[in-house]
């Protein structure tokens, strides 16, 4: 299979929170976008308060110039969870798909933990009135850590084909210990399922670290023809927090089947900037095709505290 070099033109930052509406001091966490209608991209993100939790909301922007912000979200459409779950200090949209009638979120929720500095699982809520509230179709997770992946489960992307359910997430293997601190290592795995709910894993391995200290998370993948094509972030688990060149970057990868990829990072396309929001990170990207164009949502520096921007590319002959 020949990959795709694709050319992304930088279209600049879209937008970043200004704390107006109180839940919303920082951070636009993991663009994640959805096609509302045929003039109108409403791109749902995390936002955290003042005491850093994490609650997911949207804008929306112009489908024709998606510069253009269109309208604010003065609340958030997924908030903590109820004491005790999974997600009772944070909610941060990962996914979004429209099923039907309904649109369903997966997100990642956020407990602390006392030993490492996370602990992270996903759960699934459903809108009945087109994206503008949900309602938590369960209030426990329907990824989390198991007997066999026993560390972390992160950000997923989640399809359905016919009557199968497709996931790709994040997993953790090990909490390595970093100047005395553990730092999670993580990848990008492979689940199915028949309702959306219950998964199964099978240990399948899509996107594996290429080197000892690398990093893989937050897959986006689309179908264009045979042929799946996935953008994942990438990092070091050392200094990635201080030194810029350690942190992330955008990962791409190709595949017929959905499970079994190669690796072409260096046609993933955009670097960071000389300056500006972006110059030290490109995170989290995630990307939505709209006819023949394809528009790259992502965060920059700060793991999204410059806010998110965007970069546009055309669908390949």
């Amino acid at each position: 299979m020949t990959p795709t070099a694709f050319a992304w033109q930088r279209l600049g930052l879209v937008y970043a929170p200004t704390g107006a509406h109180g839940f919303d001091v920082s951070h636009c966490h993991k663009p994640t976008p959805l096609l509302l209608d045929a003039d109108t991209i409403r791109v749902y993100f995390g936002v955290r308060d003042a005491r850093g939790m994490t609650r997911t909301t949207f804008v929306d922007v112009s489908s024709t110039d998606p510069t253009k912000v269109l309208y604010v979200h003065d609340r958030p459409v997924l908030d903590i969870g109820k004491v005790g779950t999974f997600d009772d200090s944070g909610a941060n949209v990962s996914a979004v798909r429209r099923i039907g009638d309904d649109i369903y979120m997966y997100h990642i929720g956020w407990n602390p933990s006392t030993t490492v500095h996370t602990r992270n699982a996903i759960g699934v809520s459903v809108s009945r009135d087109g994206g503008t509230t949900f309602t938590r179709c369960f209030d426990g997770a329907v990824l989390d850590r198991t007997k066999d992946e026993p560390y972390y489960t992160g950000a997923v992307e989640v399809t359905k084909e016919n009557d199968r359910w497709r996931c790709w997430y994040t997993s953790g293997t090990e909490w390595a210990m970093v100047d005395g601190k553990p730092e999670i290592r993580y990848h990008i795995r492979y689940a199915e399922s028949g309702n959306g709910f219950d998964w199964t894993r099978n240990g399948v391995s899509c996107i594996a670290p290429a080197t000892p200290v690398e990093a893989t998370a937050r897959p986006s993948v689309l179908r264009i023809g045979s042929v799946y094509h996935m953008w994942y972030s990438r990092r070091d688990i050392v200094a990635f927090r201080t030194d810029a060149s350690r942190g992330y970057r955008g990962g791409y990868a190709v595949s017929t089947d959905g499970i079994s990829w190669s690796r072409y990072d260096e046609l993933f396309g955009l670097e960071c900037a000389a300056t500006g929001w972006d110059s030290e990170s490109i995170a989290y990207p995630y990307v939505l095709r709209i006819d023949n164009r394809l528009l790259m949502f992502y965060n920059g520096n700060g793991f999204g505290r410059t806010g998110f921007g965007l970069a546009e590319s055309v669908v390949p002959a």
